[in-house]
């Protein structure tokens, strides 16, 4: 059984498009450009694309908008943070901030998929400063630390 919960959408602008799941296990639902033209995006130019949404992220909850796979490989175009977050207390429109990583200007469409948003739970840390840390056997070892087979 799939984990759900209810989020309460609302539309800032009539054309959005509520978010969608590709098929019964995508963990991402897609989230629409709300946009009353095409945009072009220049090479290296990142822009910010409305989504016309606004959403109430459960207490305990944040949205994490990633790439999606498709348009990050045939366009080159993905989150410029690569992962934005959305806290449960934001109110605000929901968009995007797409950066072109290709050396084309590519352009978006109205109504076109161009992220997708995870919702998932998080744990807020409550951070204990000491004068030292329990041992692991890895320690101090950092990147490549434990071979790369």
């Amino acid at each position: 059984m799939i984990n759900s919960s209810q989020i309460n959408i609302v539309k800032i602008n009539p054309n959005a498009v509520i978010p969608t799941y590709g098929s019964e296990y995508s963990a991402g639902a897609d989230l629409y450009a709300c946009l009353d033209a095409p945009i072009a995006i220049a090479p290296n130019e990142t822009i910010l694309v409305k989504t016309g949404l606004k959403m109430e992220l459960p207490t305990g909850y944040a949205g994490l908008i990633y790439a999606r796979s498709g348009l990050a490989t045939k366009k080159g175009l993905a989150p410029a943070n690569k992962v934005g977050v959305i806290d449960s207390d934001y109110r605000g429109e929901i968009m995007v901030s797409l950066h072109n990583h290709s050396k084309e200007e590519q352009i978006i469409e109205p109504g076109e998929r161009i992220a997708q948003l995870v919702i998932t739970p998080y744990i807020k840390g409550i951070f204990n400063e000491v004068t030292e840390l329990s041992d692991t056997e890895r320690g101090e070892g950092g990147f490549g630390s434990t071979g790369t087979r």
